[in-house]
């Protein structure tokens, strides 16, 4: 829920109200100035008991010469929270699939497989970030990583297309250089295109205030690390996976 007080007042002395009340649990965040409250509960309370109507109380009780208003609410059920983690569960294994058949069918099985690795890695470095911050993963941040992926497939799709033109093109030159080669012609590319989407994403993060803020941080950081893993994760794996080496050699054969 959304809380407003007329005049802005110390976070600090909320949450202490909140736990004199027996609200432990609940979470505050502070945003749009000092005047206004994000609180989260999450708790099994029987539906005859009003939470807004506890919190409330607490925080008036707490703050007697402050006007408190609620500006909004929502509530997720247990059964519509698990439905919900099982959808996203769901998308992200379809997309998964999904860009394995799309780039084995444009390149081979090898390149999807490789692609399919790095955005894994990508998903799991910003998963690791939010864990460290502990920030909860809403379905907002679901869908930033979905998005995440998508941008992260294109900008491999991109590297590796250049490596398989280079494998064809250059025959008398080392696999690993010729990798080298395909991954330098594309680098600046994918810095300046990565810089574009940064310099939109960081006002996102910095000013777009508390809902876009978790959405925002996760491309972001996203979109950095799915850059690194472009050279350094999903171009090596070309040569790592079993057999790697050799079926780029029988292309440059053929």
């Amino acid at each position: 829920m959304q809380v407003k007080f007329n005049q802005p007042i110390q976070i600090d002395s909320a949450r202490r109200a909140l736990e004199r009340a027996g609200l432990q649990e609940a979470e505050l965040q502070e945003f749009a100035g000092s005047d206004r409250l994000l609180v989260r509960v999450k708790s099994s309370m029987s539906v005859e008991e009003k939470m807004t109507d506890r919190i409330i109380a607490a925080l008036r009780d707490a703050f007697p010469g402050h006007q408190v208003t609620v500006e909004t609410t929502a509530e997720i059920g247990p059964t519509i929270g698990d439905k919900l983690r099982q959808d996203a569960l769901i998308a992200i294994v379809i997309s998964l699939a999904g860009i394995i058949l799309y780039i084995s069918a444009r390149f081979e099985l090898r390149f999807g497989v490789a692609a399919a690795l790095a955005m894994v890695h990508d998903v799991l470095v910003v998963l690791g970030l939010f864990y460290l911050l502990n920030k909860e993963i809403t379905l907002l941040v679901v869908t930033a990583l979905l998005t995440l992926a998508g941008y992260s497939l294109t900008d491999k799709v991109v590297v590796f297309d250049r490596i398989r033109e280079n494998v064809r093109g250059r025959r008398r030159e080392a696999i690993e250089l010729t990798i080298n080669n395909g991954i330098n012609q594309v680098l600046s590319r994918t810095i300046v295109t990565s810089l574009t989407v940064v310099l939109v994403l960081v006002p996102l993060a910095l000013f777009g205030g508390e809902v876009l803020h978790d959405f925002s941080l996760a491309l972001l950081w996203g979109v950095i690390i799915g850059t690194y893993s472009s050279v350094f994760v999903a171009s090596p794996l070309l040569l790592v996976l079993p057999g790697g080496e050799g079926r780029l050699l029988a292309h440059r054969l053929r």
